[in-house]
């Protein structure tokens, strides 16, 4: 329960974030009250603002890269137990999800916006993810699926796994999607071999494979726009 006193001033440490998303809402709070807030009690020598400050000075003050954060990092400062650790970690997954359902709900006119879609799911991955997303008649998306998740510097992609759910699933359209955790988004030539093998094969069941992109923190590649397709 919030104490009773009126200004925040005289709450004590732990208190005052919440006290102030109160009475003047959460896009008054800095990143680190926000944090202190989902931390929400600090240890014997430390306030969970200044917890949430060392949580801040992991990630260099990048909310970026503290998206890429793992369990272990978090439970590294001392003061934050796994239970902290997992609530910080659900809310930077449900930041994910809410900004993915936005970009979802979208028609797919143009690679940008299936580019920001698919940086939303995979850009705190730091592994390299294989996904495949599957379009309706209209061109909106109906499903995302990862098929497989490999090392730092590279996964597998399965044709017969991806015709499977796009058939599962009554796709009209697919677009295969893998990030670079590296940054660099060139793609490779075993990128190019295995967008023109499942293309391919798509023909076959009637599917169009309408894109194959890369994503990454640096951006996007698309290889419908590069005339790779």
């Amino acid at each position: 329960m919030l104490p009773s006193r009126k200004t925040i001033k005289h709450w004590a440490a732990d208190d005052q974030p919440r006290e102030k998303l109160l009475l003047k809402g959460a896009a008054t709070l800095s990143n680190s009250e926000l944090l202190a807030i989902l931390i929400h009690v600090g240890t014997a020598k430390k306030s969970a603002l200044e917890l949430a400050k060392e949580v801040l000075d992991l990630s260099k003050g990048d909310l970026n890269h503290l998206g890429k954060l793992s369990i272990r990092e978090f439970t590294s400062i001392k003061g934050i137990g796994a239970a902290k650790a997992i609530t910080l970690a659900a809310a930077l997954e449900l930041g994910r999800r809410r900004q993915s359902a936005e970009s979802q709900k979208t028609i797919i006119k143009e690679s940008r916006d299936i580019a920001l879609y698919l940086q939303a799911q995979l850009k705190d991955q730091t592994k390299e993810i294989f996904a495949i997303v599957l379009l309706n008649r209209a061109n909106m998306i109906t499903h995302l699926e990862w098929i497989s998740a490999g090392g730092i510097t590279g996964t597998v992609a399965d044709p017969r796994i991806i015709l499977k759910k796009a058939l599962l699933y009554e796709a009209v359209g697919i677009i295969l999607c893998h990030n670079h955790p590296s940054g660099n988004l060139k793609p490779s030539k075993a990128d190019e071999d295995i967008t023109q093998k499942i293309k391919s094969a798509a023909q076959l069941l009637d599917i169009r494979l309408l894109d194959h992109i890369i994503v990454s923190d640096q951006g996007y590649f698309s290889f419908a726009d590069e005339g790779m397709m």
